[in-house]
């Protein structure tokens, strides 16, 4: 016997619909540039720009939520300690365990006029590799994050970069949600002027729902 194909409900079309809107604003909330005051010149690096480790925990903490580092590797490659890592996540639609890899390096402190690539243990300082470590480790976890767009710093050195505009249709066919527009300002009311400070903590406060919207594009801009 032929088995007939089940058609989905209307509610199971309206959560789709939901759930896309959800996706895509995500997708967009981080593929904003970061606020320029947490972005760093790197010391050594000659026009490197980076994004803070405590900036990145923030960003994991306050749109994520649940997360976790998991180190994979830790191995010498000539001089230097290299560290790999995975970082988990709890996606905030698909209430899904996701991941991505990040690796790091950080080159081990010799005695001075060493000379050699080769690591030789008794040219290494002391608390060398202790020291060398967790700034490998934070680099691949810097690494890892930056898979999640912009907003984590990913295209800080980039010279050419596309935009990433919400689906049209779903954009004007969703109303913004006050947890979205809250989310989404605390994240960039560092880049706002007192006037524009002043008037987003109104429309917020007050919940103009009418002015969402509005406020919601002017802070995508910031």
């Amino acid at each position: 016997m032929k088995q007939l194909a089940t058609l989905p409900s209307y509610e199971d079309l309206i959560s789709d619909l939901s759930t896309a809107k959800q996706a895509d604003q995500l997708n967009v909330l981080l593929n904003q540039n970061p606020p320029e005051k947490w972005v760093k010149k790197h010391p050594f690096i000659k026009d490197y720009n980076y994004l803070p480790i405590d900036k990145v925990e923030f960003l994991l903490k306050r749109i994520f939520r649940l997360y976790k580092i998991e180190v994979l590797e830790t191995k010498t490659i000539l001089n230097t300690v290299s560290v790999s890592v995975r970082v988990h996540y709890l996606h905030p639609v698909l209430n899904e365990w996701l991941y991505h890899d990040g690796v790091g390096a950080q080159e081990i402190q010799t005695t001075k006029d060493s000379g050699s690539l080769k690591l030789d243990m008794s040219n290494i300082n002391r608390g060398a590799i202790m020291m060398a470590l967790p700034i490998a480790k934070t680099i691949a976890v810097k690494d890892a994050c930056d898979h999640f767009g912009r907003l984590f710093g990913s295209d800080l050195n980039r010279k050419d970069t596309v935009e990433l505009m919400a689906n049209e249709k779903l954009q004007l066919s969703a109303s913004i949600e006050l947890s979205d527009l809250i989310e989404l300002f605390e994240i960039k009311k560092e880049s706002m002027s007192h006037e524009e400070l002043t008037n987003a903590e109104r429309i917020i406060n007050s919940n103009e729902k009418k002015s969402f919207l509005n406020l919601h594009k002017k802070l995508q801009t910031l």
